[in-house]
C-alpha cells in the first residue's frame, strides 16, 4: 500500500519480453542509472531533437510522397502552427487522413521526426499524413497544445479539397503525449464542433495527470519512461493545477466524466510500462459508456517498445494490430 495515495502497489515489476529485454540491457550499459527528468536535462534533450531535425534527409522518401509544410492560423490569434503534409504519390482524391501528434511528454520532440510508422500506414492505406507542430510546455502551458491541435484540424477540414482528403475520414492519432492530445482532441470536437472524426488511434497515450496508478508505482525507476518523466510533463503542462480537481478533461482525458459520443478508439500499451493502468481504465470506461474501443496490452513491452525495438516480434505484432484496425475502420465507413 502506498501511504501517499492509499493505493495498492505491486511489489514486483512486470518482466520484459525477451527481445525487448536485450534492448533494455544495452540501454543500461550506456546509462546504468535512470536519471530523473528535470529542467536541467530539458535543454540537452531538446538539443538532441534539434540535431535530428537538422539531419533530416529527403522527406519525400525518394519521391514516394508529395510533401508540403504549410503554416496555418492559430486559434483566436495564437501564433501560426507548422504542419507537415505527406501524401503518397498517386493516391486517389478524397482519401483518408491521419492527423498525427508527436510524443515527448508535452515538453520535447518535433513533428518532422520519428514518422516511419506513420508514413508506412499512410502509404499502405492511400492516406495523407498531417503531422502537427504544436507548442511545447513549460514555455507554453495548457491550453496551447490542444488549441493548436484543434486549430490545425479545423484548417485541414476547411481545406479538404485543396489537400485532396475526405473531411469525414480523418483519424486522429499520436504516441504518448500525442496520444493523450488525440484523445483530448476527440473530446474537444465532440463538445465544441468540428469535422466528424472517423476514429482515434492512441498509442501509449498519456491520459492522467495524477500519475499515481498501480502501474506507475510498479514500474517507477525501472521503465524508460517512468513517473519522473510523466510527472515532469504534466507539471510542465499544468503547473500548480496538476493533481487538483481543476484539471480540465481537454488537458488530461482521464478526467472526463462523460465518454459517450466519441469516435471508435484503438488503444495499446505495454504491460511493463507506467502508463498501463490509466490506458486500460480509459478503454474500460469507453465500453462502460457504450462506445467502441479496441485495447491491446502487449506482454513485456515498455513504453514505445515498438519504436525502440522495431524488429522484435512483439513490435511487429503491435504495428500489424494497428493496421488491422485501420483497415477495418476504413472498410466499414
Amino acid at each position: 500500500m502506498n501511504l501517499e495515495t492509499g493505493k495498492f502497489v505491486p511489489a514486483v515489476p512486470v518482466p520484459l519480453d525477451a527481445e525487448v529485454q536485450v534492448a533494455y540491457d544495452d540501454f543500461l550499459v550506456e546509462e546504468p542509472e535512470l536519471v530523473p527528468m528535470s529542467l536541467e536535462r530539458l535543454a540537452k534533450i531538446r538539443a538532441e531533437v534539434d540535431a535530428a531535425v537538422a539531419a533530416l534527409g529527403d522527406l519525400s522518401r525518394g519521391g514516394r510522397f508529395i510533401v508540403s509544410q504549410p503554416s496555418v492560423p492559430g486559434l483566436d490569434g495564437a501564433p501560426e502552427i507548422p504542419l507537415l503534409v505527406c501524401t503518397p504519390a498517386g493516391a486517389p482524391v478524397s482519401r483518408p487522413a491521419l492527423y498525427f501528434m508527436h510524443g515527448g511528454g508535452f515538453f520535447c520532440n518535433d513533428h518532422r521526426i520519428g514518422l516511419d510508422q506513420q508514413l508506412e500506414a499512410a502509404e499502405r492505406f492511400g492516406a495523407t499524413l498531417i503531422s502537427i507542430g504544436y507548442r511545447l510546455a513549460p514555455e507554453h502551458p495548457y491550453p496551447a497544445q490542444i488549441n493548436d491541435a484543434y486549430a490545425g484540424l479545423l484548417w485541414a477540414a476547411d481545406h479538404a479539397d485543396e489537400l485532396g482528403i475526405d473531411p469525414e475520414r480523418i483519424v486522429v492519432t499520436g504516441y504518448s503525449a500525442g496520444g493523450g492530445l488525440s484523445a483530448a482532441l476527440a473530446l474537444t470536437v465532440r463538445d465544441k464542433g468540428g469535422p466528424r472524426l472517423l476514429g482515434q488511434l492512441l498509442m501509449g497515450p498519456m491520459l492522467d495527470d495524477r500519475n499515481d496508478s498501480a502501474s506507475a508505482m510498479q514500474m517507477d525507476g525501472i521503465e524508460f519512461w517512468n513517473r519522473s518523466y510523466s510527472g515532469f510533463g504534466w507539471s510542465s503542462l499544468l503547473g500548480d493545477v496538476r493533481g487538483t480537481a481543476d484539471v480540465p478533461q481537454y488537458a488530461a482525458p482521464a478526467r472526463a466524466t462523460d465518454l459517450t459520443g466519441l469516435p471508435p478508439a484503438f488503444l495499446d500499451v505495454g504491460s511493463a510500462e507506467c502508463l498501463r493502468d490509466e490506458i486500460v481504465d480509459y478503454a474500460a470506461r469507453i465500453w462502460q459508456a457504450g462506445g467502441k474501443a479496441e485495447l491491446h496490452v502487449w506482454p513485456g513491452g515498455f513504453h514505445a517498445f515498438d519504436r525502440e525495438v522495431p524488429e522484435a516480434r512483439i513490435s511487429k505484432a503491435a504495428v500489424a494490430a494497428r493496421h488491422n484496425w485501420l483497415e477495418r475502420l476504413l472498410a466499414t465507413d
